[in-house]
This record gives structure tokens, C-alpha cells and sequence, in this order.
């Protein structure tokens, strides 16, 4: 199974990922978005970062799993190459419906280097515009387009 796919979005940039488990989505998601950015070929796992994010549903915490790793890089330059994503969900009250999702990811990469990176597109931001997060039989599939 492939990891992800750039889809064809006119006017902004978009990415259909798959995994096995929610976790795998999730990190194959961050490597279709770090491919819009730069040539995953060209990115050393020379350093690491630790991320943890939390949202009410899965879908709000792929969204917002991507928009810290923009963030990252807008601020660090930080750019991965190999993610490990652990997940899990908790129920805050007795009623199923307020669950709260986390997600703890180690990544290794580097900081973006111009000499060596070179740049592709300039990505502001996840959005919910057709956000898509579905499980099919034993695999996930997830479609995101982003800002550019």
C-alpha cells in the first residue's frame, strides 16, 4: 500500500493518504504534506522533535497534527523524514459523545536547508475544505487540502 498521493487541486495543494491504523494515516498524512514542501529524498534525520496535540475528533486532530508541523517549520524550518505517531482517546465525561483524541509523535529530520532543500510550495495551512477521514475495511484513507 502506498503511503499518500498529491491530488490535483486547483488554485491550493492537496494530499490522499492511507494506513493501516489510525496512527499510520496520520504520519503517512505528515509525509504527503512534507512532500508538497521540499523532496522527501533530500531530508536527513539528523534531529528530532517530540509533538502533542489533542482535538475532539479524529478528523480535528489531523488538522491539527499538520498545522503544528507548519508551524514547525514556518518558525524552526523543521522538515521530517521518519514519524512515529501513537494515538489515543478518552471519553471526558460519562456521555461517549465528548471524547477527546491525542496524539504523541517522535520525528526525526532536519531543518530546512536552501542550499540542499529546494523548495516547492509554501504551505500555510490545513483546512476542513473537503477534509475527509474514512475507514474502510482493514485501512484509512484521508484527504486534506492546504492553503498555499
Amino acid at each position: 500500500m502506498k503511503k499518500y498521493e498529491v491530488i490535483d487541486i486547483s488554485g491550493d495543494a492537496g494530499i490522499r493518504a492511507f494506513g493501516r491504523s489510525p496512527e499510520e494515516l496520520l504520519a503517512n498524512a505528515a509525509l504527503g504534506m512534507y512532500s508538497l514542501i521540499v523532496d522527501p529524498e533530500t531530508v536527513r534525520a539528523t534531529g528530532h522533535i517530540e509533538v502533542t496535540v489533542r482535538h475532539a475528533s479524529l478528523d480535528g486532530l489531523l488538522l491539527a497534527w499538520l498545522n503544528e508541523l507548519i508551524y514547525r517549520f514556518d518558525v524552526h524550518g523543521f522538515l521530517a523524514r521518519d514519524i512515529v505517531v501513537m494515538t489515543s482517546s478518552s471519553t471526558k465525561k460519562a456521555d461517549a459523545e465528548d471524547r477527546e483524541y491525542l496524539l504523541g509523535a517522535s520525528l526525526s529530520g532536519e531543518n530546512f536547508d536552501p542550499e540542499r532543500h529546494q523548495g516547492k510550495l509554501l504551505v500555510k495551512a490545513a483546512t476542513y475544505h473537503n477534509l475527509k477521514v474514512e475507514q474502510n475495511d482493514d485501512y484509512w484513507t484521508a484527504e486534506v487540502i492546504f492553503d498555499i
